[in-house]
């Protein structure tokens, strides 16, 4: 009998994953889209009309109750899906994505500081994995197909399908990447930022402008921004972690947690403003221009660990991304770097050394800010990385040495 060669063997292999991909993209993509304008939307709401703030309370309290008594098997959302990769046991159920996906709106309407990744890549692998009847896939192709729902959430959220891609391949285990999936995860980060643009939505730009050369002071002053990146991104797993555990134990009722921290966040907002609710993309952008107070990234900082910590949903990313841009715009005085430059580090070492992502977080900087600031990126993301330790915002993360 002839054998064919592995080439033409690969062929049916890479057919059924362009289709399957395309289909998550199709799906993550427009669920995205439609995400990205009703934040818009309730963003402007809330930003016109303050008073809205002093309804978190309530607004928490909802949606604790509508998970605590039809959510309890989704509530774990990232950590699930990545759970279900590392040992697929049972498909994701379908409510897991409108669930994730009102709660998040009814966060950012009311004034919860919370991102947006989160909800996108539980929306993209809870969609995906639907798929899993549709194609009656074996256990192993399942993992695969939630690694790309999550690449394509985390690509079409985000305008950065590069970096989804390596995103879902990178999340899963510290230290270590899955290439048995790298093909559906690129097409389906592709083809779901290709599908986002489709819909009219468009992403956020931000200009780093002229970076200094190459030299010894500039690589040592980014080693140095990038150990306190490092550093603050594991304070803020950390933080989060802490406070979710604490407030379990001291309050049973689940829909109460909620409550209290609603409270906290309506009376900090009274008291100083709007400035660190929300997803926070005004001051994000402001990080690039010019000076701002120095304690802009621990208001946010603050605000967000006592949001999520008391189980408003939302995702980690976005606000991390303030965080480090902030930081880094408090540290290039110090470090004598422009300002642009170092908001441009920070926005994406933080979040690499939060998420234990070194990779993905180099290369979004690439596609958010230009070639030009990749040598610097990967020295501060990779710094970052190595000061973080093993703590890490997803607790289904597994880790190995490093």
């Amino acid at each position: 009998m002839k054998k064919y060669p592995e080439q033409i063997a690969l062929l049916p292999y890479v057919g059924k994953w362009c289709v399957i991909a395309a289909l998550v993209a199709a799906l993550a993509g427009s669920a995205s889209a439609l995400f990205l304008v009703s934040l818009d939307l309730v963003t402007t709401w809330r930003e016109q009309n303050p008073w809205i703030i002093w309804l978190l309370p309530v607004a928490g309290f909802v949606v604790g109750w509508i998970y605590l008594h039809i959510g309890r098997d989704v509530e774990a959302g990232n950590n699930l899906l990545i759970d279900e990769i590392h040992d697929p046991r049972n498909v994701v159920p379908l409510r897991l994505a409108p669930l994730i996906f009102i709660s998040t709106v009814v966060s950012h309407l009311f004034g919860a500081s919370v991102g947006r990744e989160g909800t996108a890549v539980q929306m993209g692998g809870g969609l995906a994995d639907q798929l899993t009847h549709v194609f009656r896939l074996k256990r192993e192709d399942r993992s695969i197909l939630l690694m790309a729902g999550i690449s394509a959430g985390f690509a079409s959220v985000f305008g950065t399908p590069l970096a989804g891609a390596i995103f879902g391949l990178e999340v899963l285990v510290v230290g270590r990447m899955r290439y048995d999936a790298i093909l559906p995860c690129m097409i389906s980060a592709i083809v779901a930022d290709q599908v986002t643009a489709a819909w009219g939505v468009h992403h956020t730009h931000y200009a780093i402008g002229a970076l200094p050369p190459v030299g010894v002071w500039t690589l040592l002053a980014v080693i140095a921004a990038g150990m306190a990146f490092g550093v603050i991104g594991r304070l803020f797993a950390t933080a989060t972690h802490g406070l979710t555990a604490l407030v379990k134990r001291h309050i049973a009722y689940a829909p109460l947690r909620s409550v209290a921290g609603g409270i906290v966040v309506a009376c900090a907002v009274y008291w100083i403003g709007q400035r660190y609710i929300g997803l926070g993309i005004p001051v994000i952008m402001e990080a690039f221009q010019h000076p701002l107070p120095v304690w802009d990234w621990a208001g946010k900082f603050v605000f967000t660990v006592v949001s999520l910590g008391t189980g408003f949903k939302g995702g980690e990313v976005t606000p991390l991304f303030y965080i480090g841009a902030t930081l880094g715009n408090a540290l290039a005085p110090l470090l004598h770097l422009p300002f642009a430059m170092l908001a441009g580090i920070g926005f994406v070492a933080v979040f690499a050394g939060a998420a234990n992502t070194p990779l993905a977080s180099t290369v979004m900087a690439i596609e958010l800010f230009g070639p030009e600031v990749g040598p610097y990126a990967a020295l501060g993301c990779v710094v970052a990385y190595l000061f973080s330790g093993h703590t890490g915002i997803y607790r289904a993360q597994l880790h190995q040495p490093r």
